[in-house]
């Protein structure tokens, strides 16, 4: 029975068997080695590779900060081309990198970077294109292949939502000049904190690997000036663990997904983002937009959190409306990222929801408020 006291968020940390973990850490323990690329962060980096079907990956502390340090790799000058509908990150990693975001508009149907309107925003000074996968939605990699192309700019695909996703069976990592990965506890795959960096060539493994570790090379060699953003070893056993279950996870996720949809398609004043038949998807969000519904977004949201369910308005606000970018930027500029942004809400989703869970939050949105 499902409890109605106990609040449901909209995402929950997956997390391995207890003992599963701490059996993880007696090597940890034995060998004192708990940072530094020990056997822990090669292992993972080389089952994560293969999982992900890259040809090259690297592990960093978080993805903002794998995010930073590939930008930082290229070493870009000028403008990059990016979403407004994105989390703080994409271009807060952008702007600390001396470079100046330029905001392209967003497809009103699945929330990505509307290719259609970057070739507009491309000036003598731009430099690259950072797309953003969003919800598990990915972008056209082929059109704007071909635009990058056209005008030799890098791609860096912000790929935080889009872990162990395919089109074709191609995985996303292998789009773009490279990929960012968010491992956050939130996410489908987790090693606490984390991320990664998936790459073609090879120069750019040993270049992120500076980077990430202050430019140290030997005991007397620093040979770039780099930061510090390793990952460590307790989280690289989380992610261990936690890939033993994925598969299992990711399917549980889906049946969650299905639910909702099955519930919410088809309802006047809802849209829900089309299933593209060639992406295996990660089933990471349940993101459902409300268009002239009965309720505005906001008294939904309300709604469900007097009931106990906590959904989030991810992405509010756009990121051309924050306070910091205030001045330079306006949400005018992107009225589709605009509109979405007020009008998105994220439903709860992780492995443990019950589908009674799903339907009672469906029951809630769907039928008529009692006075």
């Amino acid at each position: 029975m499902l409890d109605i006291d106990k609040p449901i968020m909209v995402t929950k940390a997956s997390l391995p068997p207890y003992e599963e973990y701490t059996e993880m850490l007696k090597p940890i323990w034995e060998s004192a080695w708990l940072t530094n690329m020990g056997q822990f962060h090669e292992r993972l980096k080389e089952e994560l590779r293969g999982r992900m079907k890259v040809d090259g990956l690297d592990l960093f502390v978080n993805g903002h900060m794998a995010l930073e340090m590939v930008l930082q790799a290229f070493e870009l000058e000028g403008e990059v081309i990016t979403t407004p509908f994105t989390f703080a990150s994409t271009a807060h990693a952008i702007v600390r990198n001396g470079l100046t975001p330029v905001f392209c508009d967003i497809h009103p149907d699945d929330y990505t970077i509307d290719e259609s309107k970057i070739e507009e925003l491309i000036t003598d000074r731009t430099c690259a294109i950072v797309p953003v996968h969003v919800y598990g939605n990915l972008c056209n990699v082929k059109k704007i292949a071909e635009i990058a192309e056209k005008y030799n700019l890098k791609v860096i695909y912000d790929a935080a939502h889009a872990f162990g996703e395919e089109i074709d069976g191609t995985g996303v990592g292998n789009f773009g000049d490279a990929s960012m990965f968010s491992f956050h506890a939130t996410k489908v795959f987790n090693t606490i904190e984390g991320g990664a960096v998936s790459f073609h060539e090879t120069w750019l493994a040993d270049r992120l690997y500076k980077l990430k570790n202050f430019g140290i090379m030997g005991e007397e060699s620093v040979e770039y000036v780099g930061g510090n953003a390793k990952m460590n070893e307790f989280q690289a056993a989380m992610g261990l663990c936690n890939l033993h279950h994925l598969s299992e996870n990711i399917e549980k996720r889906k049946k969650i997904s299905d639910r909702y949809r099955e519930r919410l398609n088809g309802t006047e004043g809802i849209r829900l983002a089309p299933v593209r038949e060639e992406i295996t998807y990660n089933y990471a969000y349940m993101p459902v937009v409300f268009d002239n519904f009965r309720m505005e977004r906001d008294e939904v949201y309300a709604h469900l959190r007097k009931h106990n369910i906590y959904p989030r308005k991810y992405f509010y606000p756009c990121v051309n409306a924050y306070e910091c970018y205030r001045g330079k930027y306006s949400p005018d500029d992107t009225p589709v990222a605009r509109d979405i942004s007020t009008s998105v809400m994220t439903l709860p989703i992780y492995p443990d929801l019950s589908l009674e869970a799903v339907d009672y939050i469906c029951d809630l949105i769907l039928e008529e408020p009692k006075p």
